[in-house]
C-alpha cells in the first residue's frame, strides 16, 4: 500500500508514470511538442495531438484556462479527440506552464489572442492537409473568452468553436462590490505583478472527483498563488469588453457548462446564447457540474460532456 502511494505521489503524467511516447502509441495517436516565438517575441511552448494513421477530419485549436496549463490533466481532451480523426493544437500562454513569462501573469490578454492566432496560422500553414479542413477553436474558461476574442478579431477566421464554462463575464453574483475594483485598479497601476488578489482555491471549486482532485494538485506547472493585480485588472477589463459584444458573436458554437459552476456563472453562458447572432448555436447545462467539466467530474460524466462534443463536431466535418 504504501508502494502505490508512494508511486501516485511522483506520477510524471496524469496518467501515470508510463512515458509519454509509449502512452501515445497506446491511446493510438502521435504528439509532438515544441516552442514557438510569438510576433513580439516571446518563446512560448506547444504540443500537437494528432490521429496516428488517418487523415485529419478537421483541426481544433485549443486554448488553456487560467494558472493551468497543455501538458497534465489538458492532455485528455486532445487525446480523446485525436482518436476519433481530430488534429488538435495547444499552446501555454505567457506566464503558464513551459511559456515564457512571469507565473500567472497576464498584462495585456490582447497580446495572447495576437499569439494564439499567429500560433495557428503557421500550423495552418505548414501542413498542406490542414488547409483543406475545418478549423475550429476549442477554449476552458478563460480559454472560451480568449477564442471569444480571437472570433471578434476574425469572424471569418473558423469555422465553428467549442466553449467550455467560457469566462466570456464576470458575472454579477462574483464580481467584486465597489469600492474594491477601483482599489484593485488603483493599486494594480502601482504594482501590477504583486500576487496578492483574495480569491478561494480555484481547484477546489473546479473539480468534484476527490481522486482527480488528488492528481490534478500533482501537476507540477500548476500555479498555487494568488492571482497577481494586473492579471485580474486585464481580466476585468476583458470580459466587460467581451460582455459589450456578445450580440457581434456569429460563428457556430457549442456551450458546455455546469449548473454547480461557482467559477465562471452558466447564466452567462445562458446570456452569450440568447444575445449571439449566430445561427448555428448549441447550448448544454449539465444538471450538478462543476467547472472542471472534461477532467473533475465523474468518468460518467466526462464521457456525457466528451460525447456531446463529438456529436457536434461530427455534424459539421
Amino acid at each position: 500500500m504504501e508502494k502505490e502511494e508512494e508511486l501516485e505521489q511522483n506520477r510524471h503524467n496524469y496518467w501515470g508514470n508510463t512515458p509519454e511516447e509509449e502512452y501515445y502509441s497506446t491511446q493510438g495517436i502521435k504528439s509532438t511538442k515544441s516552442f514557438f516565438t510569438s510576433p513580439r517575441g516571446l518563446t512560448l511552448f506547444t504540443r500537437s495531438w494528432q490521429p496516428l494513421t488517418a487523415a485529419p477530419r478537421a483541426a481544433v485549436c485549443m486554448v488553456h484556462g487560467y494558472g493551468t496549463d497543455i501538458s497534465w490533466n489538458f492532455q485528455s481532451t486532445p487525446i480523446f479527440l485525436a482518436q476519433n480523426g481530430f488534429s488538435c493544437f495547444a499552446l501555454d500562454m505567457q506566464g503558464h506552464g513551459l511559456s515564457q513569462g512571469l507565473r500567472a501573469f497576464v498584462p495585456s490578454v490582447d497580446d495572447v489572442v495576437e499569439d494564439c492566432v499567429s500560433f495557428f496560422d503557421s500550423v495552418v500553414k505548414s501542413d498542406a492537409e490542414l488547409g483543406r479542413v475545418p478549423r475550429f477553436l476549442f477554449g476552458e474558461s478563460m480559454g472560451g473568452a480568449i477564442c471569444t476574442l480571437i472570433h471578434l478579431r476574425n469572424l471569418e477566421g473558423f469555422d465553428g468553436a467549442i466553449l467550455i464554462a467560457p469566462m466570456c463575464k464576470i458575472s454579477d453574483n462574483v464580481k467584486p462590490r465597489w469600492p474594491l475594483p477601483e482599489i484593485l485598479s488603483f493599486f494594480a497601476r502601482l504594482a501590477p505583478t504583486l500576487p496578492i488578489v483574495p480569491t478561494a482555491d480555484l481547484l477546489e471549486k473546479s473539480v468534484k472527483s476527490p481522486e482527480k482532485k488528488a492528481i490534478a494538485r500533482m501537476n507540477p506547472m500548476r500555479y498555487n498563488g494568488k492571482p497577481r493585480l494586473g492579471t485580474v485588472r486585464e481580466l476585468l477589463r476583458v470580459t466587460d469588453y467581451v460582455s459589450s459584444r456578445l450580440r457581434d458573436v456569429r460563428i457556430p458554437f457549442i456551450l458546455l457548462h455546469g449548473s454547480a459552476d461557482v467559477v465562471t456563472d452558466p447564466d452567462v453562458s445562458r446570456e452569450l446564447y440568447d444575445k449571439a447572432q449566430s445561427e448555428d448555436k448549441t447550448i448544454k447545462i449539465y444538471d450538478g457540474m462543476m467547472h472542471s467539466l472534461l477532467f473533475g467530474e465523474t468518468e460518467g460524466n466526462v464521457e456525457i460532456v466528451r460525447s456531446d462534443i463529438l456529436s457536434w463536431l461530427n455534424d459539421r466535418c
